[in-house]
């Protein structure tokens, strides 16, 4: 599929490198990106080709935030309704809501979160608002030396979006969030580091390969059924709230891999040869409750 404002590469290992690409506006987000990522985790990177997934920015930013250069409500929601709780909770689906009340980067959000993968973002420029929000829901996030990063929602009135109050104090603690939140400064990409925010911090020309080796150790001679159900695992269980609810999940998970690419995964063991798997992620049997 063609982008307006994506690129899309997969290499022969299966490694996808997605580059938010509109270098001229610092790759900001507006709804056309909106609509293509949305496409991208929902549909493309589901093909079990994909292995993985890596996000970067062309240019000097990874995204500079919501571009606000749009007519009418910037963020593309509709001012005559008056959405409650409830009606929103009733209506969840409907187009009147799903467009016009739903925010548009938790809709991306909840996709990255559902993809059965690894996805790793290469911070490699600003990431602001929602260029920063949008990270959190992938699993691991590097930073180059020039990156800057902010949570800047207070600046301009409004609330940090694309489910982030879920995502970013499971990332780095309550007390950072709100820290980071209030503040809505620019963090550094050392600031980033010393709050957990990031795995690693490199240099501008270092970080897209280290990004891109990083997913590639994930992958390779890995089975895919058993990281898909292990991202489940970790996030699922994460806030359990006994560790009875871990068991079982992880006994039905520990089940179906044990006839299936735990076969192929303890024999590879035996005979000290490179596994086989044959699992696909699109084909994760069910481990919670419906």
């Amino acid at each position: 599929m063609t982008y307006q404002t994506l690129e899309w590469d997969v290499d022969e290992d299966g490694i996808a490198t997605l580059t938010l690409s509109r270098p001229d506006a610092l790759n900001a987000f507006d709804l056309v990106m909106a609509r293509e990522l949305l496409q991208v985790f929902t549909t493309d990177a589901h093909d079990d080709a994909v292995r993985a997934v890596v996000v970067t920015g062309s240019g000097r930013a990874f995204c500079a935030g919501m571009d606000l250069s749009a007519e009418g409500n910037v963020f593309g929601l509709d001012e005559s309704l008056d959405p409650t709780p409830e009606s929103l909770r009733e209506h969840f689906e409907d187009p009147a809501y799903a467009d016009g009340v739903r925010d548009t980067g938790g809709k991306v959000t909840l996709a990255i979160h559902a993809l059965p993968k690894p996805v790793i973002a290469a911070i490699n420029g600003a990431a602001v608002g929602i260029g920063a929000t949008m990270t959190l829901a992938m699993d691991i996030r590097l930073a180059s030396t020039t990156a800057r990063i902010g949570f800047v929602f207070g600046r301009l009135g409004i609330v940090p979006e694309a489910a982030s109050s879920w995502f970013l104090p499971r990332v780095v603690g309550v007390q950072q969030a709100l820290e980071w939140v209030y503040s809505a400064d620019i963090l550094t990409a050392q600031d980033a580091l010393a709050g957990r925010l990031v795995r690693s911090v490199h240099e501008p020309e270092e970080l897209l390969p280290a990004a891109l080796e990083l997913a590639r150790s994930f992958v390779v001679d890995r089975s895919p059924v058993a990281l898909g159900l292990a991202k489940q695992l970790i996030y699922g269980n994460g806030a359990a709230d006994h560790p009875l609810e871990a068991h079982l999940s992880d006994s039905l998970a520990m089940w179906h891999t044990s006839v299936g690419d735990g076969k192929e995964g303890v024999a590879a063991f035996k005979e000290k040869r490179t596994p086989r798997f044959t699992g696909k992620a699109s084909d994760l049997p069910r481990i919670f409750p419906a």
